[in-house]
């Protein structure tokens, strides 16, 4: 009896340039000479991520939920979020990478694929870190589209570090969040939902090495002095007689020159009308720089302009700082910390400035949408740092 037990999904091989076998080498889906265990780089900031916002349609509450896998550091860590006007409950979760990398769960949170590009699950187990929980499922209304490649270089231009792509996908959201032991209905008419997936080489994974040079403004250099832009948003039109569009725009731009821009309007046949430049005309709150509203105009490389109007709703919307986005209290994405670490906080009110210098002003903030006749509902995430008198912001404000 040779003792092999065919039911361990992870066979270690005996030759040393070769990976681990795992169960999804069964599947005829390599693409690398290696197998499953094996990336195409041993960069350690690869990461492949899982990320969704689940909004009620008038702002009052929100759901967060991501999941990230660290190939190379052989970590798997997740966060969830619930956001009920400007109160907000996070736990996080991180465990070291276990036999079988099919599975997609770190302690009281699962991810699972229902049906590929159609209809996925997120849920949060009832947990001893904060009284939130909640079992979601996504359901699509558009196809996943993708976003342009986010190539970018370090500073001194050399070590290439972002080469990610992303697609991004609208649907409706069904089932419940319980907060505090009461529980409340995610029904379609009342939610939308937004989630994106991405892989490749990611900005601000780990901590820093302290013999390599500070990396760039989302790693080691100190995020937010000088001025800087982002605005990251996904939103869907509906005229009266049923057409559907959306719009998704990523822009971020250093000291008034814009290094990465990606815009698209998205219809529901799969087709992508590329945007030639986004001009965001945005107004923001100057005690906490949250977004007021405003306009954004979509200048296509086909020629005309979409210009839609962005309306806030209400004070709900998930910081996702404590989700460890540009790091929190010392805390980074893709840290080791063990076969298993559960924690989590909660925020009375996330409109206070000094918990918003601690939690950042990066957050899914509700919006509503309007082009002509046709409208609809989104997200919008910004980080604006620096003076803009234009958007009603002055220097003096340190929230990063």
């Amino acid at each position: 009896m040779s003792g092999y037990n065919p039911n361990t999904p992870y066979v270690r091989n005996a030759m040393s340039d070769i990976g681990y076998i795992t169960a999804l080498d069964e599947v005829l889906n390599h693409q690398i000479v290696d197998t499953f265990s094996t990336v195409s780089t041993s960069e350690q900031s690869w990461t492949e991520k899982i990320w969704s916002a689940i909004v009620r349609k008038d702002g009052t509450m929100g759901i967060d939920f991501g999941l990230g896998r660290y190939h190379n550091r052989g970590v798997l860590d997740g966060w969830a979020a619930v956001s009920r006007g400007s109160e907000q409950w996070t736990v996080r979760a991180n465990r070291e990478l276990r036999d079988d990398p099919s599975i997609t769960e770190v302690g009281p949170l699962t991810y699972e694929i229902i049906e590929p590009l159609k209809k996925v699950r997120y849920a949060l187990a009832k947990n001893d870190a904060q009284p939130i929980s909640y079992d979601i499922t996504f359901s699509a209304e558009m196809p996943p589209f993708f976003e342009d490649r986010h190539k970018q270089r370090e500073r001194d231009g050399f070590r290439v570090g972002s080469d990610v792509v992303r697609y991004h996908q609208i649907g409706v959201p069904s089932g419940w969040v319980e907060i505090e032991g009461e529980r409340f209905e995610v029904n379609p008419e009342e939610w939308t939902e937004y989630r994106d997936h991405s892989w490749g080489t990611r900005l601000d994974v780990g901590a820093h090495n302290a013999d390599v040079r500070p990396s760039s403004d989302f790693g080691d250099v100190k995020f937010g002095e000088g001025e800087f832009v982002l605005v990251w948003s996904p939103f869907m039109l509906e005229s009266p007689n049923g057409e559907r569009s959306s719009f998704h725009f990523y822009h971020m731009s250093k000291q008034g020159h814009i290094f990465y821009s990606s815009g698209y309007r998205n219809l529901p046949d799969g087709t992508q009308e590329k945007v030639a430049r986004v001009r965001p005309e945005l107004r923001y709150d100057d005690k906490t720089r949250r977004l007021l509203g405003g306009t954004v105009h979509f200048d296509m490389l086909q020629g005309g302009t979409h210009s839609v109007e962005v309306e806030v709703m209400g004070t709900a919307g998930v910081h996702l700082g404590p989700g460890l986005y540009l790091g929190f209290d010392g805390r980074k994405h893709g840290s080791w910390h063990g076969p298993l670490t559960i924690e989590g906080e909660y925020f009375p009110d996330t409109m206070d400035v000094e918990t918003l210098k601690r939690i950042r002003q990066l957050r899914d903030c509700p919006i509503r949408v309007r082009q002509g006749d046709a409208v609809g509902y989104g997200i919008m995430e910004t980080i604006i740092h620096g003076a803009h008198p234009e958007l009603g912001l002055t220097a003096a404000n340190s929230i990063v």
